[in-house]
């Protein structure tokens, strides 16, 4: 059923113990690339073109699940049960699979007029809802004055949150992020355009000239960039890992991440039930313990109006589900934006 090289690509127990008797003699893939008509599954020697089961689509699946197929074949018998997966809400409303069985979660932003820390919060809610570890990657520190601000801003966002400085196109970078990169790991990388991603990519996965992906230079004025990567694809890289590589992001929105903001906001989460509403909006109600954080200093206000609009957005974007065993979806919730 499996081969070393499969463990390297990041079969797990997990994956194993999902497999029957029915199964054996069947073969597991994992999905490299997902387009309109087809997948690509990488095999542990190479990659090969597969259909969607009957009565399936191709969005179907997401970048890094584990596939059974008959050898030889081109079809797909049954995807295996995911471990995580990172997934988010359109503006349209739709549901967009970005990874599955990902380790950690790359958040790349650079020392410059990207660094937001309301959009690094918003990929922050997205990990901690998938059960992902989070690491901000902080780039292009050659360019920076004073890049340790931007360490200092980015370790406050969230407890014990991984966050490491370095220059994409350093060899060292590497070294850097070894950490999370270990054989049979899985890493996806996010960020928005011009941060230096596929830069990173091409010096994780060490490749050749010609198997680099295209870099593209940021306008001087705001510091924005064009999207290189195009597509959701998976790599091998140094160190025995796999990296799933992302397109940047234009918008974000937070939707069923109501356990993801409580990770994120933890000082808020556990003062809410010292206040002395259970329903407490830690906006104007009297013995409020999170207005009580702010007024003595040890809470920032500004981070407070930060939990609110997320919590309010999540709140206003999550289907709400009704009918006898709540499991039909019935619009979503409306709050006050």
């Amino acid at each position: 059923m499996t081969s070393p090289k499969l463990h390297g690509l990041g079969w797990s127990r997990f994956f194993a113990a999902q497999l029957d008797p029915d199964d054996a003699g069947l073969v597991a893939v994992r999905i490299a690339a997902v387009h309109r008509s087809r997948l690509m599954a990488e095999t542990g020697t190479g990659q090969i073109r597969l259909d969607p089961p009957a009565h399936a689509s191709t969005m179907d699946f997401a970048v890094g699940d584990w596939v059974l197929i008959e050898p030889g074949a081109e079809s797909v018998l049954r995807r295996l049960e995911r471990r995580t997966l990172l997934r988010r809400r359109t503006e349209g409303g739709h549901r967009q699979l970005i990874a599955a069985n990902v380790d950690s979660l790359f958040i790349v932003t650079s020392c410059n007029e990207d660094f937001n820390l309301a959009r690094l919060e918003r990929y922050l809610a997205l990990a901690n809802e998938a059960g992902i570890d989070a690491v901000i990657v902080l780039t292009k520190i050659d360019q920076a004055d004073d890049a340790g601000s931007y360490l200092v801003q980015a370790k406050a966002l969230q407890r014990d949150l991984g966050v490491v400085l370095l220059n994409a196109k350093a060899p060292e970078a590497v070294d850097r992020l070894s950490p999370w990169c270990g054989p049979g790991q899985t890493v996806a990388i996010v960020g928005s355009s011009g941060v230096g991603k596929s830069t990173l990519v091409n010096n994780l996965a060490d490749k050749a000239p010609a198997e680099m992906q295209l870099t593209r230079s940021i306008r001087e004025g705001d510091a924005k960039g064009r999207h290189t990567t195009t597509s959701r694809s998976l790599h091998t890289i140094a160190g025995g890992a796999c990296l799933i590589d992302t397109p940047g992001m234009r918008t974000l929105h937070v939707s069923d991440v109501g356990a993801g903001l409580d990770v994120l906001f933890a000082e808020i989460t556990e003062l809410a039930p010292k206040c002395r509403f259970s329903d407490c909006t830690h906006a104007h109600e009297p013995g409020c313990a999170v207005q009580a954080a702010v007024a003595a200093g040890a809470l920032s206000a500004v981070r407070l109006d930060r939990w609110r609009k997320l919590r309010d957005e999540n709140r206003a974007n999550t289907p709400v589900q009704s009918g006898p065993r709540r499991n039909k979806a019935q619009g979503t919730r409306r709050g006050r934006r």
